[in-house]
């Protein structure tokens, strides 16, 4: 599988054991990700081939972060010890995200139960929120999907 950064920067494809992934709700994975929770696949970290080193960030004195330092997409997660033979990558850095299927939360003890059952929301497409199709409108563009 392929994925890397929204500009394009950094890419890498990698060799995943299935479409097994998993949702972290630990506070330094919320942090990192902006998000309720880090969507994450596990994968060997010798299976990871990088186009170009992703950046990294020291997110802890046992971990460590890969991000592009020029758009800002965070990339994964390895711990430092470098006899780990896995590695984290997140599945929104991925071409083809809805491949994987979550099997399991970790970081449980900051999960918000009220963000993991949202089928009973309205949902509306991108192109139907009127202020961001005028964005991009008004930039002479399609709303991207």
């Amino acid at each position: 599988m392929t994925g890397g950064c929204q500009c394009g920067r950094i890419r890498y494809s990698v060799e995943v054991e299935g479409e097994q992934a998993g949702l972290c709700h630990c506070r330094k994975c919320k942090k990192a990700t902006g998000g309720f929770a880090a969507a994450i696949a596990m994968v060997q970290r010798s299976a990871v081939q990088w186009s170009r080193e992703p950046d990294w960030y020291a997110s802890s004195p046992v971990g460590r972060r890969a991000f592009c330092s020029s758009c800002g997409s965070p990339l994964g997660f390895a711990y430092v010890d470098p006899d780990e033979p896995e590695m984290d990558l997140y599945i929104g850095s991925f071409d083809e995200p809805g491949f994987f299927r979550p099997v399991a939360h970790g970081g449980a003890e900051s999960l918000h139960e009220a963000w993991l059952d949202t089928k009973d929301l309205p949902r509306k497409r991108t192109a139907e929120s009127a202020g961001v199709a005028k964005q991009w409108k008004a930039a002479g563009l399609e709303v991207p999907e």
